[in-house]
């Protein structure tokens, strides 16, 4: 019994082996002969307008790969990177222009390249209630457009969503000082609006962050501050909930909003 088992072990490993050496190959990606750099760019142009872009993007390297002193090498980079972007692929898109932008930085498509890893950055923000390290990497990547590529069609639409990017993280500090206000955590959640105020003035967070402001100086009997901080919100937005909130909330401890003091950080926030 003890052999025929055996035997039976032997068989059966035998068969996982070869399907898995059988399941290896098939994932395998054919080897693409050399070619002359301007077949392989215009087949991977092809793959691309067929919609294959895992397919495109391959080509599109292996032309960096066999022609790497060629012109169509250093447009085959872009490429390749906007396959992987189209695709989604953003960890593979970056490196890609990363890549291109280290070695091409006067290149007639770098302005694009860096217009490209911004969007890839953009397109993987996530909600105000998860981490924001790739918002982060999209206002820094947003910003190198702008500074760089100031009067083009990049720098216009990084505009655009630069200030989606700022309200978005104006959004997370709201998130977190809200968070600490509920708390009881004045001091840190003064930090968190005081950092809407001064840092993100043209989002649409700034009339609450100043409320904010109000309640947390007020609980913290801090009334100077409480007042000045109605008195930014009252110039600035009076026709707003916000502001009317605040007022109600200072004259029930029988203040009003009141210039900010000599000193105040709020004398110079707007």
């Amino acid at each position: 019994m003890g052999f025929r088992i055996s035997n039976l072990l032997r068989s059966v490993g035998l068969c996982v082996g070869l399907a898995a050496a059988l399941i290896g190959c098939a994932s395998e990606e054919p080897e693409i002969p050399d070619q002359p750099a301007e077949v392989l760019y215009t087949n991977a142009m092809n793959a691309l307008e067929e919609g294959k872009a895992n397919e495109a993007a391959r080509m599109f390297e292996e032309v960096e790969r066999q022609h790497p002193y060629s012109s169509w090498a250093t447009q085959a980079l872009v490429m390749a990177a906007y396959s992987y972007y189209l695709m989604d692929d953003y960890d593979s898109a970056v490196p890609a222009l990363e890549n291109f932008i280290q070695l091409h930085p006067g290149n007639r498509n770098a302005a694009y390249a860096f217009y490209l890893r911004a969007l890839c950055y953009y397109e993987q923000i996530a909600d105000v209630t998860r981490d924001q390290g790739n918002t982060e990497e999209a206002q820094r990547a947003l910003s190198d457009v702008i500074a760089r590529f100031p009067n083009t069609p990049y720098a216009r639409d990084a505009s655009l969503k630069l200030d989606l990017v700022r309200d978005h993280l104006a959004g997370k500090e709201m998130e977190v000082g809200r968070y600490y206000l509920q708390r009881d955590m004045y001091l840190a959640a003064i930090n968190r609006f005081r950092t809407v105020v001064e840092q993100y003035q043209t989002t649409t967070h700034v009339p609450e962050a100043l409320h904010r402001l109000v309640e947390a100086y007020l609980s913290l009997g801090i009334n100077e501050e409480a007042q000045a901080a109605g008195a930014v919100l009252g110039y600035n937005y009076p026709g707003t909930d916000w502001y009317q909130d605040s007022y109600n909330l200072l004259a029930s401890r029988d203040l009003q909003p009141q210039d900010p003091a000599e000193g105040s950080w709020l004398q110079g926030a707007f």
